[in-house]
């Protein structure tokens, strides 16, 4: 099977160099934990380590979707739990842009949005607060990663296999979910990049979103998310799981780095400080408290939507 190759880097900007392909890590047993966008959040990320050892999940079954470094005070230091905890990392658009030294981020956010304006100050800290062989290990990171559960096959990406930065949210049409899942050549598609997290069940596709852990979902609330995948007497099940961790600490440690107040508040507050890249749905969402959910999978057929979005 030959690799998948996304043709485009950023929205409307570049076209993106050819990737190292998707890494096949063969048949996997549950349980697995997946999650996204640690965003330089030490604490945040130290707790999911944590939350992983408690549930008897090694780091080798943990895959993130992308995004290790981004709004945070501590990107040198998020690097570093993830590389000891031993998972596996797909490599998104802002490992693309650190490991290429861009003073691009490679978001997809529209040029002058709000942003865009806030990214280039973020980028600059972590520019200064990350080292050669930080960036280094982040040019090793596969574009995808392939992998089965009792024949069911899954494949992970960062914002969808077509390319790296695409925003697929709840709302995105199931036409498109449908085509990246048959071009993936998978049953379940787990994706990133959105920062929230939801669950579509299309005929006999998943495109699940486990969401990320270092900043909340727009819900209002300080917790943020990933999911686990277990296996009981009725099969696979795919849960999201809220993380709770020292939001707090991590706020300080933004503001007195000096960092964006509009992403500092955000660990507190819950909510994004603007709904730019947001469908209608997901607009109207903002300040919803999400609830966890839980999928058998794949047994069912009947085409369903499983969403904390559902009635938005």
């Amino acid at each position: 099977m030959r690799p998948i190759l996304r043709p485009g880097r950023w929205i409307l900007q570049r076209l993106r160099p050819p990737p190292l392909g998707w890494h096949d890590l063969g048949a996997l047993t549950p349980p697995l934990l997946f999650f996204g966008g640690p965003y330089s959040n030490l604490h945040a990320t130290t707790a999911l380590a944590k939350h992983a050892s408690t549930l008897g999940i090694a780091g080798s079954s943990c895959i993130c979707t992308g995004d290790v470094v981004a709004y945070g005070a501590h990107p040198q230091e998020t690097v570093g739990v993830l590389r000891e905890l031993g998972c596996h990392v797909v490599g998104g658009n802002c490992e693309e842009a650190f490991s290429s030294r861009s003073a691009d981020c490679g978001c997809g956010f529209a040029e002058g949005s709000r942003c865009d304006i806030l990214s280039a100050r973020w980028m600059d800290y972590t520019r200064r607060n990350l080292d050669d062989d930080a960036c280094a290990w982040m040019s090793t990171l596969p574009s995808d990663i392939r992998f089965s559960v009792g024949g069911v096959n899954f494949f992970a990406t960062h914002g969808a296999p077509s390319q790296v930065n695409r925003f697929v949210f709840d709302s995105t049409d199931a036409s498109v979910k449908l085509r990246e899942c048959a071009n993936a050549e998978a049953d379940v598609i787990i994706a990133g990049h959105c920062g929230l997290p939801f669950t579509n069940e299309i005929g006999t596709s998943i495109w699940h979103n486990p969401g990320v852990i270092g900043l909340p979902a727009n819900d209002g609330t300080p917790r943020t998310w990933f999911s686990t995948l277990s296996e009981d007497e009725d099969g696979l099940r795919l849960e999201t799981t809220p993380l709770d961790y020292d939001h707090t600490a991590a706020q300080t440690q933004m503001r007195q780095a000096g960092l964006p107040e509009e992403y500092a508040a955000t660990l507190s507050t819950g909510l994004w400080d603007n709904c730019e890249i947001l469908p209608a749905a997901e607009t109207r969402a903002q300040g919803t408290a999400l609830t966890a959910i839980s999928i058998a999978l794949p047994a069912r057929r009947r085409p369903s939507k499983i969403s904390p979005f559902a009635g938005a």
